[in-house]
Protein backbone atom coordinates (compact mmCIF):
# COMPACT_ATOMS: atom_id res chain seq x y z
CA UNK A 1 0.00 0.00 0.00
CA UNK A 2 1.43 3.49 -1.16
CA UNK A 3 1.86 6.12 1.84
CA UNK A 4 -0.41 8.13 0.33
CA UNK A 5 -3.40 5.57 0.48
CA UNK A 6 -2.10 4.74 4.30
CA UNK A 7 -2.27 8.10 5.12
CA UNK A 8 -5.49 8.82 3.60
CA UNK A 9 -6.81 5.77 6.01
CA UNK A 10 -5.25 7.11 8.80
CA UNK A 11 -6.76 10.40 8.66
CA UNK A 12 -10.33 8.72 7.75
CA UNK A 13 -9.60 6.66 11.08
CA UNK A 14 -9.39 9.98 12.79
CA UNK A 15 -11.92 11.24 11.22
CA UNK A 16 -14.77 8.58 12.38
CA UNK A 17 -12.77 8.26 15.93
CA UNK A 18 -13.53 12.61 16.73
CA UNK A 19 -16.99 11.67 15.16
CA UNK A 20 -17.53 8.59 17.46
CA UNK A 21 -16.50 11.15 20.38
CA UNK A 22 -18.84 13.44 19.43
CA UNK A 23 -17.52 15.93 17.28
CA UNK A 24 -18.56 17.85 14.34
CA UNK A 25 -15.37 16.92 12.06
CA UNK A 26 -14.42 16.66 8.12
CA UNK A 27 -11.10 15.92 6.58
CA UNK A 28 -9.64 18.86 4.21
CA UNK A 29 -10.22 17.06 0.96
CA UNK A 30 -7.55 20.60 -0.30
CA UNK A 31 -4.84 19.37 2.10
CA UNK A 32 -1.80 18.24 0.12
CA UNK A 33 -1.27 19.25 -3.23
CA UNK A 34 -5.03 19.75 -4.39
CA UNK A 35 -4.50 23.44 -3.85
CA UNK A 36 -2.65 26.72 -3.06
CA UNK A 37 -3.67 27.18 0.23
CA UNK A 38 -1.76 25.31 3.76
CA UNK A 39 -4.96 23.89 5.08
CA UNK A 40 -5.25 21.05 7.93
CA UNK A 41 -5.66 17.60 7.23
CA UNK A 42 -8.71 17.79 9.62
CA UNK A 43 -10.97 20.10 11.32
CA UNK A 44 -12.76 19.19 14.36
CA UNK A 45 -15.12 21.02 16.97
CA UNK A 46 -17.85 20.22 19.50
CA UNK A 47 -19.01 23.64 20.12
CA UNK A 48 -16.60 24.30 22.97
CA UNK A 49 -12.68 23.46 21.47
CA UNK A 50 -11.87 23.45 18.10
CA UNK A 51 -9.46 21.52 16.61
CA UNK A 52 -7.14 21.93 13.17
CA UNK A 53 -4.75 19.00 13.40
CA UNK A 54 -1.91 18.24 10.83
CA UNK A 55 -1.85 14.23 11.04
CA UNK A 56 1.09 12.20 10.20
CA UNK A 57 1.74 8.22 10.41
CA UNK A 58 4.71 6.23 10.40
CA UNK A 59 5.65 2.30 10.59
CA UNK A 60 8.59 3.40 13.16
CA UNK A 61 10.43 5.51 11.82
CA UNK A 62 10.60 9.33 13.27
CA UNK A 63 7.65 11.19 11.86
CA UNK A 64 9.16 14.37 10.21
CA UNK A 65 7.31 18.03 9.60
CA UNK A 66 8.42 21.16 7.79
CA UNK A 67 8.94 24.12 9.15
CA UNK A 68 5.97 25.47 6.94
CA UNK A 69 3.97 22.36 7.10
CA UNK A 70 3.75 23.50 11.34
CA UNK A 71 3.54 27.66 10.26
CA UNK A 72 1.09 26.98 8.00
CA UNK A 73 -0.83 24.78 10.67
CA UNK A 74 -0.50 27.64 13.32
CA UNK A 75 -1.53 30.55 10.76
CA UNK A 76 -4.62 28.72 9.86
CA UNK A 77 -5.66 27.82 13.29
CA UNK A 78 -5.05 31.58 15.03
CA UNK A 79 -6.87 32.54 11.91
CA UNK A 80 -9.99 30.13 12.33
CA UNK A 81 -10.39 30.25 16.10
CA UNK A 82 -8.99 26.35 16.53
CA UNK A 83 -5.95 24.72 18.63
CA UNK A 84 -3.60 23.90 16.46
CA UNK A 85 -3.03 19.87 17.14
CA UNK A 86 0.18 17.44 15.59
CA UNK A 87 -1.32 13.97 15.42
CA UNK A 88 1.15 11.77 15.00
CA UNK A 89 0.22 7.67 14.85
CA UNK A 90 2.88 4.59 14.67
CA UNK A 91 1.91 1.61 13.47
CA UNK A 92 -0.12 -0.71 15.94
CA UNK A 93 0.12 2.90 18.65
CA UNK A 94 -2.69 4.53 18.97
CA UNK A 95 -3.17 8.31 18.07
CA UNK A 96 -0.91 11.01 20.24
CA UNK A 97 -1.37 14.86 19.96
CA UNK A 98 1.18 17.43 20.58
CA UNK A 99 0.62 21.21 20.59
CA UNK A 100 3.22 23.23 17.49
CA UNK A 101 5.11 24.04 20.42
CA UNK A 102 5.98 21.09 21.90
CA UNK A 103 7.72 19.48 19.26
CA UNK A 104 11.29 18.90 18.52
CA UNK A 105 13.02 21.40 16.42
CA UNK A 106 15.70 19.86 14.40
CA UNK A 107 18.83 22.15 13.53
CA UNK A 108 16.98 22.91 9.97
CA UNK A 109 14.37 24.58 11.69
CA UNK A 110 12.09 21.55 11.28
CA UNK A 111 10.33 19.42 13.79
CA UNK A 112 10.54 15.48 14.94
CA UNK A 113 8.30 13.38 16.72
CA UNK A 114 9.90 9.85 17.84
CA UNK A 115 7.53 7.03 18.90
CA UNK A 116 8.77 7.10 22.26
CA UNK A 117 8.66 10.77 23.25
CA UNK A 118 4.52 10.56 21.24
CA UNK A 119 4.13 7.04 23.83
CA UNK A 120 5.55 9.38 27.03
CA UNK A 121 4.71 12.91 26.08
CA UNK A 122 1.58 12.85 23.87
CA UNK A 123 -2.06 13.71 24.68
CA UNK A 124 -3.72 10.87 23.88
CA UNK A 125 -6.93 10.75 22.46
CA UNK A 126 -8.98 10.69 25.71
CA UNK A 127 -7.11 13.67 27.05
CA UNK A 128 -7.64 15.66 23.70
CA UNK A 129 -11.27 15.16 23.43
CA UNK A 130 -12.07 15.60 27.30
CA UNK A 131 -12.63 12.03 28.62
CA UNK A 132 -9.51 12.14 30.74
CA UNK A 133 -6.54 14.35 32.41
CA UNK A 134 -3.02 13.47 32.24
CA UNK A 135 -1.63 12.65 35.84
CA UNK A 136 2.31 13.06 35.81
CA UNK A 137 4.11 11.77 38.75
CA UNK A 138 4.31 15.42 39.67
CA UNK A 139 1.01 15.58 40.31
CA UNK A 140 0.55 12.76 42.50
CA UNK A 141 1.79 13.44 46.46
Amino acid sequence: MSSNRKGDRRERELVNELDEAGFAVMRAPASGSATERDLPDVLAGDGEVFYAIEAKSSSGDPIYLTGEEVEALVYFARNFGAKARIAVRFDREDWYFFHPGDLYTTDGGNYRVKKETALAEGEDFAELVGDSERVTLDDVE
